[in-house]
């Protein structure tokens, strides 16, 4: 699965950012931490790697000596001899004791071969015919059984060590390439809404501020309006009141006039009579 693209379905909230870029941090912190981790244990690995490589052909030379050497006892004594060890034996000579060596928070165990220092058990075996064969058998099977202690411990090391380091590499991947991405992704996409709501409400109190604006102009023009109207009432109202001053004062003159007109008449209807 790709984390690219991906994202949380998380609200974008400034709280929730700094949430994500602090989990974000954690995954980084963490991807560093199991790099280092496994690249401690590939080291670990190749070397062992190594010493198995080297414990196997020593493996290999150690048992065909081993071998021979039984032969030779087999054929210095004239016959088995397991059956006489068997029944000599009270106690084990060599012993095998496990410890645990921690490498980078693994637990590896290690195997180590204990000889015991007690006198051996079957001494007198092979004391009539084919002793020191039987002597320099039993050294050679103790060299081989420690080679095999030693390749046993470093075997179990390795099969652990392959199991942890596929384990650490999916968990590497897996931040690397889904954890990071995706928490990278969220947070580009809270980034993003909270510049969105950010803008939103910029232009938001663009709009408040300019009907404000035009409110507070529709009421200016209103209370000029309302004062003009006012001074133009009171200009109209002393015009008036002068003209019925001067009506007061020339009071004869729309009678004089009548009169005038009324001579112009009659004198008219005088020539009128005359004429006809």
């Amino acid at each position: 699965m790709s984390g690219q693209g991906a994202r949380e379905a998380v609200f974008p909230t400034r709280m929730n950012l700094t949430l994500t870029k602090q989990r974000l941090k954690g995954a980084q912190t963490g991807h560093s931490l199991l790099a280092k981790k496994r690249d401690a244990l590939m080291m670990k690995f190749r070397a062992i790697l190594r010493k198995v490589d080297e414990a196997k052909r020593l493996m290999g030379r150690v048992l065909q000596l081993a071998s021979f050497s039984l032969a030779e006892v087999t054929y210095a004594t004239g016959g088995e001899i397991g059956f006489q060890v068997q029944e000599s034996v009270r106690q084990a000579s060599y012993t095998v004791r496990a410890k645990s060596e921690n490498v980078s928070g693994v637990m590896l165990p290690a195997f180590e071969g204990v000889r015991s220092k007690e006198g051996n058990d079957f001494n007198l075996t092979g004391l009539s015919r084919g002793g020191q064969q039987v002597q320099r058998c039993r050294e050679t099977y103790v060299k081989a059984v420690g080679t095999l202690v030693e390749l046993a411990s470093l075997q179990t090391a390795f099969m652990i060590l392959d199991e942890v380091i596929k384990a650490t590499n999916r968990r590497v991947n897996a931040i690397e390439h889904v954890i990071i991405p995706r928490l990278d992704n969220t947070v580009a996409y809270i980034n993003s809404e909270l510049d969105e709501m950010d803008r939103e409400e910029f232009f938001r109190l663009k709009k408040i501020q300019g009907k404000k604006k035009r409110d507070t102009e529709e009421a200016d023009a209103l209370a000029d309006a309302a004062a003009g109207g006012a001074a133009s009432s009171d200009a109209d109202g002393k015009a008036s009141g002068a003209e019925s001053g001067e009506q007061r004062e020339n009071p004869d003159d729309g009678i004089g006039g009548g009169a005038a007109g009324g001579g112009d008449m009659l004198d008219q209807d005088k020539d009128e009579d005359v004429i006809f």
